[in-house]
């Protein structure tokens, strides 16, 4: 079992459009394309560091 932390994230008018467009085309959640937003920039920041 895993433990759940919630997050509050505040965007910029423009980012918040963006994800909703993201969410829209993909027909999920923006709660969901956040997730994977942050997900694909940690791959990243770990990629870089290794």
């Amino acid at each position: 079992m895993f433990m759940a932390t919630r997050f509050t994230v505040v965007c910029e008018d423009d980012q918040a459009r963006a994800i909703q467009m993201l969410a829209r085309r993909y027909g999920i959640a923006e709660e969901d394309v956040l997730r994977q937003l942050i997900e694909l920039g940690l791959d990243d920041i770990e990629e870089r560091t290794v």
